[in-house]
């Protein structure tokens, strides 16, 4: 099988809990770390799927990367490969397919919960979970769904949760998440900036269960991975 190739954007964005799913399984994948300034493959030819991590950036921001990143997307549609994007990665899954990011009504960060949208499309990935579940959230802009996409998922203050087209999966939620990757985001924020909003969780607020919560996480990862490796293409 040709190896999955995962994009991380930012020094504590990586694959998180994603790595440890794919090493189970025993998916051969390699990183591109873009934030040490490593290139952007001109081709998906070498790669079974394409995953798109996070990070704090804007895709609307002038970073040459992004249109790189959005080529190789639209690339990925024309063979049909599959593609997966968490947050910042849905937004190019988006922006990629014709949508459009813009600011989110609300800043959202910490639990909370997402529910499956009444959609064939959503059913393959969604299918062992409850018709809510909890995810973990940290972002402020969000994205459209683009023209010959499917709203999967949808959630109290942000309504794009995720989108499938076709092998593409873009989720504005994070599923990845570990305890190591919520204490780095939250000990890289200033204090003033968390728990400023009922959409805003406190640090505390966030650690408060942390073990259960990520276990429950763990378990909706797993569901959601899985549909997404099973279609990878060798």
């Amino acid at each position: 099988m040709k190896p999955l190739v995962i994009f991380r954007h930012a020094p504590g964005e990586g694959p998180g809990y994603l790595g440890e799913v794919l090493k189970r399984r025993g998916v051969p994948f390699e990183m591109i770390c873009v934030d040490q300034g490593q290139a952007m493959p001109s081709t998906v030819d070498a790669w079974s799927g394409l995953v798109f991590m996070g990070g704090p950036m804007s895709v609307n921001d002038p970073l040459p990367w992004i249109g790189q990143a959005t080529g190789l997307i639209r690339a990925a549609r024309e063979q049909d490969l599959p593609v997966l994007g968490h947050c910042l990665g849905g937004q190019l899954i988006s922006k990629a397919l014709g949508g459009t990011i813009a600011r989110n009504p609300v800043q959202e960060i910490g639990w909370g919960p997402v529910t499956q949208v009444a959609a064939a499309a959503g059913r393959r990935y969604f299918a062992d979970l409850p018709p809510t579940f909890e995810v973990f959230h940290w972002h402020s802009e969000t994205f459209s769904i683009p023209e010959g996409a499917t709203l999967v998922l949808t959630g109290p203050h942000c309504r794009h949760q995720g989108f499938v087209m076709g092998r593409m999966l873009g989720l504005q939620c994070h599923i990845e998440m570990t305890a190591r990757m919520i204490e780095n985001w939250i000990g890289n924020t200033e204090d003033h900036a968390l728990g400023s909003t009922a959409s805003v969780q406190t640090a505390e607020a966030m650690r408060t269960g942390m073990d259960h919560r990520l276990a429950a996480l763990h378990r909706v990862a797993d569901a959601i991975y899985g549909v997404w490796l099973d279609q990878l293409c060798g």
